[in-house]
């Protein structure tokens, strides 16, 4: 529907039935982007990776706290249905766009919304009261229920990101909390922390926001991460280059992490001699993700590679986080961003790094540990089509889009019609809709591959992969307490191929030192 009106503004929209006015276009923009960053994203590269695949890894029968985990849980589902609820309130969802910004969230008058953007706040913090719960879990599982012979430089890289993916959120959310609960303030009881007329500062939401989100957008990207680098190691039939260097890299990247949340407000007024180390410490923090991209790469390098599904689209996920990075240098040079900021390439250059993670990595995981989790494999042929359905397209709606914001276009505008110097760019927009509406229509080979595949796919074996690592020892799918009988110890550190004297490509972690391949 957003695509739908930048493409042909005014006009009645497909099964909708009639055009949608500005106000309702920034509530669709505001619940996009909320649903999907912390309702799809986290849910599922943190919270669902997370506590299938810990307990596997480290040889645990369950996580540390079952029933804080399941408190999570339904605390999370809470928080969904509270969040959908607001698109049913009087003038409806809340529509001050998915940061929030005040003064336009602060006063109810400006944003002709009474209840929605109340119920998105509340919403917003029963989804991050159940992901400290979950934190809590994931942090606290890895270090104290180890099998025996896992120590920490022993545990598959998965498990080292979601540990920091979880310490980042740890760390980072509380301030933004606390900016929520002085919005609620503000918005309901007369406060003015964010109202300048009042006496507050409009920018303060900026930094507490910001503080916090951009430690998030590592929150969701190391998980991903991690499950590439699970995945490539596998279909490379090598072990992972520079495995412990990668988890230097994330502590470095997750200290940096905190030292770049000023580059999202180059033009709010910023004073010049403070943006510059803000530019700096945003360019440094490029260099712990290059090596693990470097990592990644080299791993493949001379690598027996096998291109399966997964392998296909943990690739394809590199590839497509790679252009986003780069493109990203661009919005951290203080004096570039001047001219780029708030328009479309920051859009294509957050999607680029976002569904890369998301979705490449996201379905990547997928098919991958689907055979662990259903007992069934996936069919190969449909996976491949779905991967280069979705690559292409997803290409063919966000790379035109670089050429939208160099060319003026400014995001959440709900008519770019009316702007003489962007009406040369509809017909652009009406091929990016159409672009998108076949990454749409593209995923429903996924959706009938992954259905379908629970009753009619071949039977998974154990490890169907021939991988290493410590989940592939349990049946397909895994019974109650993960082993039917003693839980194996570990004997080496993950990812050992094609080691010298043993006839099989791979060395599982649970083999013992001298006993038979």
């Amino acid at each position: 529907m957003i695509r739908w009106q930048l493409a042909y503004p005014e006009t009645e929209i497909p099964l909708f039935g009639r055009p949608i006015g500005p106000d309702e276009y920034n509530a669709f923009v505001t619940m996009h982007g909320t649903i999907m960053v912390f309702f799809v994203a986290m849910p599922l590269l943190v919270a669902a990776m997370g506590n299938f695949l810990i307990p596997l890894m480290i040889g645990a029968r369950d996580m540390a706290f079952p029933r804080l985990n399941m408190m999570s849980v339904w605390v999370l589902a809470v928080a969904s249905l509270v969040l959908l609820a607001s698109f049913f309130v009087e003038a409806g969802p809340a529509a001050a766009g998915w940061t929030g910004y005040p003064p336009l969230s602060a006063r109810i008058e400006y944003t002709g919304v009474e209840y929605g953007l109340d119920l998105w706040i509340l919403a917003l913090a029963l989804e991050f009261a159940s992901f400290l719960m979950g934190g809590i879990n994931f942090l606290v599982t890895p270090i104290n229920l180890r099998t025996r012979g896992m120590s920490l430089f022993r545990l598959p890289l998965i498990v080292w990101m979601i540990m920091g993916a979880s310490i980042l959120f740890l760390l980072s959310v509380g301030p933004l909390i606390a900016g929520a609960v002085f919005l609620l303030l503000d918005r309901n009881l007369g406060t003015s922390f964010f109202l300048a007329e009042g006496g507050g500062d409009p920018l303060l939401w900026q930094h507490l926001f910001w503080f916090f989100g951009h430690p998030e957008v590592y929150v969701i990207l190391l998980p991903a991460a991690g499950a590439m680098m699970e995945i490539i190691s596998t279909f490379s039939r090598k072990t992972i280059f520079g495995y412990k260097s990668i988890i230097y890299a994330v502590m470095i990247a997750g200290v940096l992490s905190f030292l770049v949340w000023a580059h999202h407000q180059f033009i709010s007024g910023l004073d010049p001699r403070l943006a510059m180390p803000f530019s700096i410490t945003t360019i440094l923090i490029s260099v712990p993700f290059a090596f693990i991209i470097f990592s990644m790469l080299a791993t493949m390098w001379g690598g027996s590679i096998w291109l399966t599904t997964p392998m296909w689209f943990a690739v394809g996920g590199l590839s497509v986080f790679i252009f986003g990075g780069v493109t990203g240098i661009f919005n951290g040079s203080a004096p570039v961003d001047i001219y780029i900021h708030d328009t479309y390439f920051v859009v294509a250059h957050f999607h680029s790094t976002l569904f890369s993670t998301v979705f490449l990595g996201g379905f990547a995981a997928l098919y991958y540990w689907y055979p662990k989790m259903f007992g069934r494999m996936m069919n190969e042929f449909w996976g491949k089509v779905h991967f280069w359905g979705t690559y292409i397209f997803f290409l063919l709606v966000f790379v035109p889009m670089h050429l939208l914001g160099v060319g003026g276009m400014m995001r959440r505008i709900a008519d770019p019609s009316k702007y003489e110097f962007v009406k040369e760019l509809l017909p652009m927009n009406e091929f990016i809709t159409v672009a998108a509406i076949g990454l749409l229509l593209i995923q429903a080979p996924f959706v009938f591959n992954f259905l379908g595949s629970m009753f009619v796919g071949k039977k998974a074996s154990e490890n169907p992969w021939d991988a290493t690592t410590l989940e592939w020892t349990t049946p397909s799918p895994p019974p109650h307490g993960n082993w039917p009988g003693a839980i194996p110890a570990v004997h080496r550190p993950p990812y050992e191929y094609a080691v010298p004297g043993v006839s099989e490509e791979w060395l599982p972690q649970s083999r013992p030192e001298g006993a038979a391949s």
